[in-house]
């Protein structure tokens, strides 16, 4: 499967909530957030591997309510896609809102999994939404 229809895949699950067949497409030593600091936002926070993949999932879904996740754009090069996304979630603890518009990176190893994953977000926003 090639890079864009794996990432049209994991988008399609993910909006079904089949979090089984996103984690059959990832690579077992993952970067998730690659690059990114860690800005103390639970559902933004980078690690390594299936388990961290797993926990951000269960974390999405115990803290966010997702009310709008609008694939608008796909675009591929090779071994990366970015998908530009609409986006707007409610954080369960606080209330607090988030509408942004978010670019997710998609990287592919040899494979065909995915090997790093990072959102390209206002993570102030995000940081204040959890506060």
């Amino acid at each position: 499967m090639a890079a864009l229809e794996t990432v049209q895949t994991i988008y399609q699950a993910f909006g079904r909530g089949d979090v089984p067949t996103i984690m059959a497409l990832i690579s077992p030593d993952v970067s998730w957030e690659h690059g990114a600091p860690d800005h103390g936002i639970p559902w933004l926070k980078p690690g390594r591997g299936l388990a961290h993949v797993g926990e951000f999932f269960q974390t999405v879904g115990r803290e966010l309510n997702i009310s709008r996740f609008d694939v608008q754009q796909l675009y591929a090069a090779g071994d990366q896609v970015i998908a530009q996304i609409a986006i707007e979630l409610t954080v369960k603890a606080t209330g607090k809102q988030v509408q942004d518009f978010e670019l997710h990176h998609w990287h592919f190893g040899a494979d065909g999994k995915v090997h790093a994953f990072r959102h390209v977000a206002d993570t102030h926003q995000h940081w204040l939404a959890s506060r």
